[in-house]
């Protein structure tokens, strides 16, 4: 029923309503393409990224200033480039050191892309870039460590790996700025030496050995160190206490003089009690706990003893 009262009504529009409602809604769907149009044109450019404008398939414009940009809908397509830095992990190759040392060496690699325009011309995408970037790396990589003796390469002590990854970075740089790749190299680092499976075993008993000769050279010259100081310590004893046996006789010999010279000042004044002082004395020599005495009567010895005092 109101299917065809829509047809009654249609049927009393004129020639003239009709179109009218035609043109309002032809301008309803100008206006709803023209703004998918317009819509579609827009992209926006964020921090840390290029975006690389197309035209059948041609790069045409490359924006990299952070904003609203616009492009040519249906004709242009738009695809983005990272601006930062990014972090390559080259693929573990083998090389052969200098001593005939088969060796992996697995490293990674910080990158970016400085012209995006000689990048997409030269290595077409992101990938492409990364392998020719890791070829270079490995390239170098292999010259410079095979002018290296293994030791040389893991000994960290010997601060080789800083110099050797400045020298890599340099020179990988050089190749990529020479074949125009638009990608710059910041740092190239060895984050693993190793040794393959089959060879591991006998270098790491040959690292063992070296080890124990070196340790043992220590101890032996610390021994010889220990040796040495104990011999200059005993001489310096054996120096210092005859200087002070020497010392302590002088200074007895002249106390026991002082001794005689006053003993003797002072028996001449009483010589009878340096007589009984004389006798005292030698009973401290002759009697003890156990000493039986015979005296006769009327001896020195006796009259001490027994208080006879004239």
């Amino acid at each position: 029923m109101t299917d065809q009262n829509n047809v009654y009504e249609m049927n009393k529009m004129t020639p003239k309503q009709i179109r009218r409602l035609v043109k309002i809604g032809l301008a309803i769907l100008l206006t709803i393409v023209a703004i998918i149009v317009f819509a579609s044109s827009m992209y926006v450019v964020k921090e840390g990224e290029y975006k690389v404008v197309r035209q059948f398939g041609e790069v045409v414009d490359i924006k990299d200033e952070p904003g609203l940009k616009f492009r040519i809908p249906m004709l242009q397509s738009v695809t983005t480039l990272p601006k930062k830095k990014l972090v390559y992990d080259v693929m573990e190759r083998e090389i052969n050191t200098l001593d005939k040392k088969r060796m992996i060496i697995d490293n990674y690699a910080i990158w970016q892309i400085t012209d995006p325009s000689s990048m997409i011309a030269n290595a077409r995408t992101e990938i492409g870039a990364e392998s020719r970037m890791g070829e270079f790396i490995f390239s170098v990589i292999r010259s410079e460590l095979g002018a290296m003796n293994y030791d040389e390469i893991i000994n960290e002590e010997g601060g080789t790996r800083g110099d050797l990854s400045e020298t890599v970075t340099e020179r990988v740089n050089v190749l990529l700025e020479r074949d125009n790749y638009g990608i710059q190299v910041d740092d190239i680092r060895i984050k693993r030496t190793d040794l393959p499976e089959e060879n591991e075993q006998s270098v790491f008993n040959r690292m063992i050995s070296e080890r124990e000769s070196q340790a043992q050279q220590y101890l032996s010259q610390g021994e010889a160190e220990k040796s040495r100081i104990t011999a200059n310590a005993d001489r310096d004893v054996t120096e210092m206490l005859s200087k002070a046996n020497a010392e302590a006789e002088e200074i007895r010999a002249e106390g026991e003089q002082e001794a005689a010279e006053m003993y003797n000042e002072a028996f001449s004044q009483d010589e009878e009690f340096y007589q009984i002082y004389r006798t005292l004395e030698s009973y401290k020599q002759t009697i003890d706990d156990e000493t039986t005495i015979i005296l006769p009567q009327g001896s020195p010895y006796t009259d001490l003893l027994l208080g006879y005092f004239e």
